[in-house]
């Protein structure tokens, strides 16, 4: 296996454990769910949902936020509401995630599966 590859999986698995547990935090505060594990399957099902329509012209951000949205609330308790703010919180607590790991180890890491961070 090419080592560039292999750079590119860490890489990404790293950014979607960070985007977990940005998702995480916020199903702990706004939901009271404490389950890592869905919180890293919702990151991925997120960012395929948000891959899958954001290309579309004009609207497609738009949309890829709703459907983003709306996988929190397919797979967290509450409506609409709730899973916004379950939005909000994941995407603060990713800021502040990254900005501590990028500031401690002089890296640009992103966190996969939470969109804008």
């Amino acid at each position: 296996m090419p080592v560039p590859f292999v750079g590119a999986l860490v890489a990404f698995v790293v950014a979607l454990l960070v985007g977990g547990l940005a998702i995480y935090v916020s199903a702990r505060l706004v939901a009271d769910v404490d389950d890592y594990g869905r919180a890293v399957v919702t990151a991925l099902l997120g960012a395929v949902g948000w891959a899958l329509v954001s290309w579309i012209p004009l609207i497609g951000p738009a949309v890829a936020l709703v459907v983003w949205i709306g996988v929190l609330k397919w797979r967290y308790p509450g409506d609409w509401g709730t899973a916004a703010v379950m939005g909000v919180v994941a995407w603060l607590a990713a800021l502040l995630i990254l900005f501590v790991v990028n500031a401690a180890f002089g890296v640009g890491l992103g966190a996969f599966g939470v969109p804008g961070a």
